[in-house]
């Protein structure tokens, strides 16, 4: 019987692993495809992000950062109510009239100066149209918006994905405990690595992205809250 020589074994090696690699990838990619079906037959199209222009779904992108989406419906009601609700003009406005306006939103002064940086930078960048700065392709884009000061990577992918149409896909925490509960994820999983997870896994598509995000927001919302409701879940079976 002859031995495998050094290069033969490690050949084999990188065979298998490279195999085993492939099964384990399949295998993620069916299930998340197979939690996006359930998720989605459930809940149905659920039309998100709320917003009637880019510019407006970007500002509530700033704006829903700890808090939840009553009350920023509520300070975006105020700003258009006040006519402020446009780059130019809300930029000009004087902090305290932006901060009184967005009180419901809560930490109205730390939000005022991050929607002021966010259009100081649109403004510099691209003569305050948000349409130019869609045009931008999606990477440097991302990359810019990560510099402005308060905007993180959430909130960046929010304003890529539903107010841009970039093919990007938001993580939060619904998604990490929803992930993580089902064994998909480790719990030091960082952003980037569960984002990666769903672009690398499920086609490039800027509507199932959007649904899919959606349908992890309310699973996590009715279902899977920090005392779960794993009972009456949709996701149970699997």
């Amino acid at each position: 019987m002859h031995s495998l020589s050094p290069p033969q074994a490690a050949g084999i090696a990188l065979t298998y692993q490279f195999k085993s690699e492939m099964k384990k990838s399949r295998k993620i990619a069916n299930r998340l495809l197979s939690m996006y079906e359930i998720l989605n037959d459930y809940f149905g199209d659920l039309n998100w992000w709320p917003g009637e222009s880019p510019f407006e779904i970007a500002v509530g992108a700033i704006l829903t950062q700890n808090t939840n989406w009553i009350n920023v419906e509520k300070a975006i009601t105020n700003l258009k109510s006040a006519n402020l609700l446009s780059p130019g003009r809300l930029l000009k406005e004087k902090d305290d009239t932006v901060s009184r306006l967005i009180r419901p939103s809560g930490y109205y002064n730390v939000k005022t100066r991050r929607l002021k940086a966010f259009l100081g930078f649109l403004t510099s960048e691209y003569g305050g149209i948000i349409a130019r700065m869609f045009e931008e392709e999606l990477p440097a884009l991302r990359e810019k918006l990560l510099r402005v000061k308060g905007i993180g990577e959430e909130t960046a992918d929010s304003i890529l994905l539903y107010g841009g149409g970039k093919p990007v896909f938001v993580v939060d925490a619904y998604t990490r405990r929803i992930l993580a509960r089902h064994g998909i994820i480790d719990d030091d999983y960082s952003y980037g690595e569960i984002q990666d997870l769903f672009m690398t896994h499920l086609a490039p598509d800027i509507t199932l992205y959007n649904q899919y995000h959606a349908l992890l927001v309310n699973t996590g919302k009715q279902f899977c809250r920090p005392e779960p409701r794993c009972k009456e879940c949709p996701l149970k079976e699997i």
